[in-house]
């Protein structure tokens, strides 16, 4: 089964929707030309780490177009484009901030939303946002797909929870910064390898005083190997991955079979 997929590495100016949506906008088009199916856009891609503005800037989780708000547009966006497309947005629910991220699918309606689990405290989230209560699997034409944003790759327990209940993809949309580019790279193969599973994160670029993000947007597949990665340029990357790979991978290493959780 094969999907083709694309990542928007974009750069987000701070606290401007209406800036990073017309850019956004024009890059899933471009996506959608190349006959993308998946689009996966970056960490709170529509405001970047503006946390301290969220009353001002944070929307009701939309279920579709009709709704408004930013996340409507987005919703609306996957309509017009025709495509499944994911990212992280500022969402307000019950008079609480979070970090979610929203899938919508090819008519606009929501497939599945994760409100991010691990907040960073190095970034202050904690200080604005609330964290969200569960994993969630995504269901879609191409199987189950697990939801994760940034600092969530640093919890390899999450992403082995959603191999063993059968996603061969997982999605990690960020905005991880310089200097932790080696740790970036190297926990995208560490849970690409672990879990036998293609790996598709997406990494803003640019700069948002103090800190500065390197992009490096990849798709790692089962093996561990660079499908497709960015440099640190603002960029659409586009690979097709055939699924089937994760299958023969977890027949050639049975690394789930082998496992003794009651040792654990």
């Amino acid at each position: 089964m094969q999907l083709t997929l694309s990542l928007i590495q974009m750069d987000c100016r701070l606290g401007d929707p209406a800036h990073n949506f017309s850019a956004a906008e024009a890059r899933v088009a471009e996506a959608a030309r190349r006959g993308s199916q998946l689009v996966l856009l970056p960490e709170l891609w529509s405001t970047a780490y503006a946390l301290d503005r969220a009353g001002e800037l944070a929307s009701p989780l939309a279920q579709g177009p009709e709704e408004g708000g930013w996340f409507g547009r987005f919703a609306a966006l996957a309509q017009t484009c025709q495509i499944w497309l994911a990212g992280s947005l500022l969402e307000v629910h019950d008079g609480r901030f979070y970090n979610c991220l929203a899938l919508y699918g090819p008519d606009g309606r929501l497939q599945a939303a994760y409100r991010k689990v691990h907040l960073f405290r190095l970034m202050a989230e904690e200080q604005y946002l609330a964290p969200g209560d569960a994993a969630v699997l995504a269901e879609t034409p191409w199987g189950p797909i697990g939801l994760s944003i940034c600092y969530d790759l640093r919890f390899p327990e999450l992403f082995r929870r959603y191999a063993l209940a059968g996603a061969r993809l997982m999605l990690v949309p960020a905005e991880w910064p310089h200097p932790r580019r080696m740790h970036w790279q190297t926990l995208l193969r560490a849970r690409a390898i672990e879990n036998q599973c293609f790996v598709a994160a997406c990494n803003r670029v640019g700069t948002t005083e103090p800190n500065t993000f390197f992009g490096a947007s990849a798709l790692i597949d089962p093996w561990g190997e660079t499908v497709i990665e960015g440099g640190e340029v603002d960029t659409v990357l586009t690979a097709t991955l055939d699924l089937t790979l994760v299958d023969a991978v977890r027949r050639r290493i049975p690394v789930f079979a082998d496992r003794r959780p009651e040792l654990y």
